[in-house]
């Protein structure tokens, strides 16, 4: 029977066919979703006569419309006829499937317990059942085509007598009739699924004759309006939902299904999805409060825990109000204090403070009622949130309480997406105004002589100063910070405040840990030079504009010092090597020149190399290197202690990035390792971070990174160069560009993985042929 019953089912409205019309491609369609296919191809500037032609919404076969639209089709007889004997030798068996469906739809909650007590047991997980009323309307089994009133009492007094006493007495609730006239209405005998209206015996009789199109409506028991009216499709109005879109997530119709956004995405039915989203509700004295939580889906756990949340936000929001009603308090109490010692004050002085007595006191109060203007303004806000809350909750307390399958759906993903966004939300409410802020920053100046009293005004705390970041600028160890203030004259000095950026994005934070910052107090202009800074290092500076009324601090600036600037030192170059402007050059020279040999000077044969005259221990330090036409060079850093007899890289004390001819590679205690540069390399960016242990190599005119080092350093380094052609020449002290500053982030983490690898097994390549 239940393979008979698809057959006969509709493949746009999943009900039996009704009043089914024959298509040319033998598939067979109701006239009334037919009818809806043409509506939803029609536009408001068309007519519905038109449209000519539409797919089979089974095999998209293109079905041509003449004059007459859909009238001009067939009627399908022998399948209504076959729809009317299925109708009704289901009515008839009380075994078949239809039947039997029905008698689980009227015993919800044996269904249930029977249900999830098996799925318990047998690792099924899942209930058997449908978990309310909704399922009437998908059961087609529990219409009626015969006459609409035949038998009713009988068929009602048989199915109370095998309901459980839970199930009878929720049906001897009152269901009145929709259509009498009288005061009061008669009580329903059946409730019309089709019209969607609950009729008594007489009015049934009435509005119900045995004849079409009556026949085809569908008469189930009484059942409450809320549970026949369905929800409507959000795109096509008046069509109700009956299926839920699996990858949009939400309850869609069947145009959606056939013509609309949704006609390629996976769908359920509203019973499937139902009974995966929905926590049977089950009588604690029938099952145990382990199984009531085993059988909960993790959806409706997820919106239960959301809502706990949700929770906790309104208790901190109503602390928040108490706090800003406290300040509101506090405000009151501080301006009446001022305002006495207005009064104080303004009564000792002679006529003229008399005269701006008055100005002042307008002032002051101007300030309270906009500072209590802003602060009724964020209870009013607090209060609103504060609302939203407690009705958000108690509609997602009834929420979850809905066993009707499709209001269920609908309600539950709005309720949870706005149960989600409220608790997401971290916003702190912080007052406007601040209580010292408000009162403290500002005072009353009466040092100043009789001639000015005319002028007599408070004085507030400045506004906050701007760094200027444009125009300030940095050396290796110095930092020029340039500000403005709009308050320029009312500033008594400026204090200047900075420390070391540790990368911290929490300014806030970072102010409030005072013990790292560095204060220089006192400052009369608009600018100061920070001296003894370290090279290559990035700061953050703040700058307080003070008077006698308060201060206030400037946005945060991140400003960074340059490299350490440095040379070629001529007492560690090599015989064979010519240094020139000014110790910035090399150049390869096969003329043997008289040097004195000293420990410090790279020697033996092909060590062609020179030293840096500086030793960097801290810092973040950027150089670069022009190359020129060579071909032939290593370019890095080692330890004061690293041979001079050898090619730098060969031992544990250095690293390079060596070029030979038309190979590029890295070096480092003996092992080399391929690495890919371009031929054209004619600028080589040199970034040596010594706090982060990293040294790394750019292409400087593509901005592009090379290859970086993750060393662990024990001692102060010192640039080296090498070189066995031509000449380089080296530019030091340069502030790190910003393209570098973005690769370095980026391959913070790359490089940890590559360590590890090198742990397990180096990269290096052993038995590289030597270069010559």
């Amino acid at each position: 029977m239940e393979t008979l019953e698809s057959e006969l089912t509709c493949p746009i409205c999943l009900e039996l066919f009704e009043d089914p019309l024959l298509l040319p491609c033998a598939h067979s369609l109701c006239f009334n979703c037919a009818h809806r296919i043409l509506v939803s191809h029609c536009s408001t500037s068309k007519p519905l006569e038109s449209i000519s032609a539409f797919q089979c919404p089974t095999c998209r076969y293109v079905i041509t419309l003449n004059h007459r639209g859909l009238e001009g089709l067939k009627r399908n007889v022998t399948l209504q006829n076959i729809i009317d004997r299925f109708q009704k030798a289901s009515l008839s068996s009380p075994n078949s499937p239809t039947e039997s469906r029905r008698m689980q739809t009227q015993h919800p909650y044996t269904a249930t317990i029977s249900g999830t007590i098996a799925g318990t047991i047998g690792g099924g997980g899942g209930g058997g059942g449908s978990g309310g009323t909704g399922s009437a309307r998908s059961s087609p089994a529990t219409s009626s085509h015969s006459h609409p009133h035949a038998n009713h009492t009988n068929h009602v007094n048989h199915n109370n007598a095998n309901h459980s006493p839970a199930v009878v007495a929720k049906m001897d609730l009152r269901i009145s009739c929709q259509f009498c006239e009288q005061d009061p209405p008669r009580e329903a005998v059946k409730t019309c699924v089709t019209c969607e209206v609950s009729y008594c015996d007489r009015c049934l009789r009435a509005t119900h004759p045995n004849k079409k199109p009556f026949t085809s409506h569908r008469l189930v028991e009484p059942v409450p309006d809320t549970h026949i009216r369905g929800l409507t499709c959000l795109e096509h109005e008046n069509e109700k939902v009956n299926m839920y879109c699996l990858v949009d997530d939400q309850l869609i119709c069947a145009l959606c299904k056939l013509v609309g956004r949704h006609r390629e995405h996976q769908v359920s039915s509203l019973t499937e999805r139902f009974d995966k989203l929905k926590a049977y509700q089950v009588s604690p004295g029938r099952v145990s409060d382990a199984l009531m939580e085993a059988s909960k889906t993790s959806a409706v756990q997820t919106l239960e825990n959301n809502l706990t949340n949700l929770v906790k936000r309104n208790s901190e929001l109503e602390n928040q109000m108490a706090k800003l009603i406290q300040i509101c308090q506090q405000v009151e109490v501080n301006t009446a204090m001022h305002e006495s010692k207005l009064v104080e004050e303004c009564d000792e002085l002679v006529e003229i403070i008399r005269q701006r007595k008055q100005v002042i006191a307008v002032k002051i109060k101007e300030s309270k009622v906009m500072k209590l203007r802003k602060l009724a303004q964020q209870i009013a806000n607090c209060r609103q949130c504060l609302e939203r809350s407690s009705a958000l909750i108690t509609q997602a307390e009834q929420s979850l309480k809905e066993n009707d399958h499709a209001r269920f759906l609908q309600s539950a993903r709005n309720v949870a997406e706005r149960v989600a966004m409220a608790t997401a939300s971290s916003q702190v409410l912080i007052p406007d105004v601040n209580l010292n802020e408000a009162f403290d920053n500002f005072a009353l100046d009466f040092s100043r002589e009789k001639k000015i009293l005319e002028g007599l005004d408070y004085l507030t705390a400045p506004n906050p100063p701007s760094i200027r970041e444009e125009l300030c600028t940095a050396s290796h160890d110095t930092i020029t910070v340039h500000w403005t203030s709009e308050d320029e004259f009312s500033v008594t000095s400026y204090e200047l405040q900075y420390t070391i950026y540790t990368g911290q994005t929490n300014f806030i934070s970072l102010y409030n840990s005072a013990d790292s910052w560095m204060i220089v107090p006192n400052i009369k202009q608009n600018h100061y030079t920070v001296h003894g800074l370290q090279s290559g290092t990035r700061y953050i500076f703040f700058v307080k504009a003070i008077n006698q009324a308060g201060s206030r601090n400037s946005e945060p600036a991140r400003l960074k010092t340059n490299s350490q600037p440095f040379k070629l030192d001529p007492k560690t170059a090599h015989k064979k090597l010519r240094l020139s402007n000014d110790c910035l050059t090399m150049e390869k020279d096969e003329s043997s020149l008289k040097k004195s040999h000293t420990p410090e000077r790279f020697s033996g044969t092909g060590s062609y190399g020179a030293a840096g005259n500086v030793f960097i221990d801290s810092g973040c330090h950027y150089w670069e290197v022009l190359l020129g036409a060579s071909t032939w060079y290593a370019i890095g850093v080692a330890y004061k202690s690293a041979p001079k007899n050898e090619w730098s890289g060969k031992n544990s004390s250095s690293w390079v990035f060596s070029r030979c001819n038309n190979n590029f590679l890295v070096r480092h205690d003996g092992k080399e390792m391929l690495v890919e540069a371009s031929l054209q390399l004619r600028r080589l960016g040199v970034l040596l971070d010594y706090d982060n242990n990293s040294l790394s190599f750019y292409d400087a005119m593509n901005s592009h990174h090379i290859h970086t080092f993750e060393i662990s350093f024990l001692l102060p380094v010192v640039p080296t160069f090498m070189i066995w052609n031509k000449s380089l020449m080296i530019l030091s002290g340069l502030p790190v560009p910003d393209f570098v500053d973005g690769v370095a982030s980026e391959l913070q983490e790359q490089q940890q993985q590559q360590m590890g690898l090198c742990r397990q097994e180096s990269p290096y390549l052993t038995g590289m042929k030597t270069c010559h």
